[in-house]
């Protein structure tokens, strides 16, 4: 069910929110200072391309850096990406059809909020993070 899921999303929405993303994270890798706010973003882009079946969680290795660069990200751009992950999600769910592309955005919403520090893992494997 979860192939079925992830095709219609990738024509539906999934393309163009992973070229959104590569093209966001090409654009901070121009600086250094960007660098793992770009490699961030492309791998939200992943993560938006084929979401149903992955779930993101967090790194316990995460130190210090992340903290500050998610401050960083959710002033500059995370609440953008957010607030715009909600107003899709619900205009998704209008439509029953829409409905598990909607919940699909809502998943999206934290990883776009906080991204640094998280990792992508399989859903059944969720605790599979590097500890």
């Amino acid at each position: 069910m979860k192939t079925i899921l992830n095709v219609i999303w990738l024509f539906l929405s999934g393309f163009w929110l992973f070229l959104a993303y590569l093209a966001a994270g090409a654009l901070l890798c121009i600086t250094i200072i960007g660098i793992p706010f770009g490699v961030a973003s492309f791998r939200i882009g992943a993560y938006a391309l084929w979401p149903f079946g992955r779930t993101t969680v967090e790194r316990r290795d995460a130190g210090a850096p992340s903290c500050v660069g998610n401050v960083l990200w959710l002033v500059l751009a995370g609440w953008w990406l957010a607030l715009a992950h909600v107003v899709t999600g619900v205009l998704l769910c209008i439509t029953i059809i829409g409905i598990p592309f909607g919940i699909a955005n809502f998943k999206l919403i934290p990883v776009s909020l906080l991204p640094l520090g998280r990792e992508i893992v399989p859903t059944d494997q969720p605790f599979s993070s590097r500890w």
